[in-house]
């Protein structure tokens, strides 16, 4: 998690990057700007508040870290913090020649250097690259003569930055740690901030590692079990219950500990430790089989674990746990299924 508390912009560069597509070029500024305690206040509240999220990345290239331009421009700024005004005039050009799609917008980039970052208890410095693309429309209400004016005016909202990114100066050798804030998140226009522009992918951390795990466990449970095995959904409903158990009162994932503790037969185990060798094979950043489980992730990942039975359109059963009070049988006049549930009593 990141905090700001300490957080100081030391400098602060502001340059205007259009769209290549339809030439609007980029407006460079001379000098970094001037600013004053309240300004630079509010610019920390502007540009952190979004970093939120304990999803990390590091910056990456194919073939050699070393072609990654915003990873070259980042280690000569924390090389010599002297030059950030020449490295910010080729992070503007790089992002210009990336601003291809059509509905990117033209809006002021600002490189900020920071010290004294706070990233999850530790201390460092770290470049912000953000990028202010849509303004509003606000009023101002003022005092004149006996009664009040109001004017219109146009300004960037500080509780909404457009898009940006954090460079820590830790891990250098795996491509600095990045955080990465994008109001536009999947739309197909943003993912040149994220692919395009940094090229960067997932940080392998035990974020990572549990939150991709509990994705595989989950899958399992309610797609491959019920293929192979006589497992209905009430049974499904308990074995995600067990596991969500699990990765909450445990501190660590231990792949045969869980398997075992979870599925219990022999056959269930292999077939689960089977699936998620299949699934390491067509994935990216995969999950050892012995991590620290990250609390985080747990409780962001906690909807995957939601035990739900749909009856046709009619009904919903969350289970929380319980499986003995849950009775499956099937109505002989009818000829329809039935759940009866057992309980002690109403709330």
């Amino acid at each position: 998690m990141i905090s700001s508390e300490l957080t100081k912009i030391d400098s602060i560069i502001i340059h205007k990057v259009g769209n290549k597509s339809i030439e609007e070029g980029i407006t460079f500024s001379n000098t970094p700007i001037s600013t004053n305690e309240n300004i630079n206040q509010l610019l920390l509240t502007y540009f952190l508040t979004p970093f939120k999220s304990n999803e990390y990345y590091n910056f990456y290239h194919d073939s050699d870290l070393q072609m990654n331009e915003l990873y070259n421009f980042s280690t000569r700024i924390f090389e010599n913090p002297d030059s950030l005004y020449e490295e910010s005039k080729n992070i503007a050009r790089h992002l210009y020649n990336r601003s291809v799609h059509p509905k990117i917008k033209e809006g002021e980039l600002y490189i900020v250097y920071l010290q004294d970052c706070v990233l999850d208890g530790e201390v460092a410095d770290a470049i912000g690259i953000f990028k202010s693309e849509n303004l509003e429309t606000y009023l101002k209400v003022y005092p004149k003569n006996e009664g009040y004016e109001i004017t219109a005016d146009s300004g960037i909202n500080i509780n909404k930055l457009d898009k940006g990114c954090l460079i820590f100066n830790t891990e250098p050798e795996k491509g600095y740690l990045v955080a990465v804030a994008d109001n536009l998140k999947k739309s197909s226009e943003a993912q040149y901030w994220k692919d395009d522009f940094l090229n960067i992918k997932r940080r392998n951390d035990d974020y990572l590692f549990t939150q991709k795990t509990i994705e595989v466990c989950k899958n399992f449970i309610t797609e491959q079990l019920p293929e192979e095995f006589e497992v209905n959904k009430a049974d499904q409903a308990e074995i995600l219950n067990k596991s969500a158990e699990f990765f909450k009162e445990k501190d660590n994932f231990e792949l045969n500990e869980f398997a075992e503790e979870i599925f219990q037969q022999p056959e269930i185990v292999d077939s689960f430790t089977q699936y998620k060798s299949s699934f390491e094979n067509d994935n990216e950043n995969i999950p050892p089989n012995d991590f620290s489980i990250s609390d985080k992730a747990v409780k962001k990942q906690a909807r995957f674990f939601k035990s739900v039975i749909k009856l046709d359109k009619n009904f919903h059963i969350y289970v929380h746990g319980k499986r003995e009070y849950i009775v499956r049988g099937k109505d002989p006049e009818s000829g329809m299924n039935y759940y009866k549930l057992l309980f002690h009593e109403e709330e």
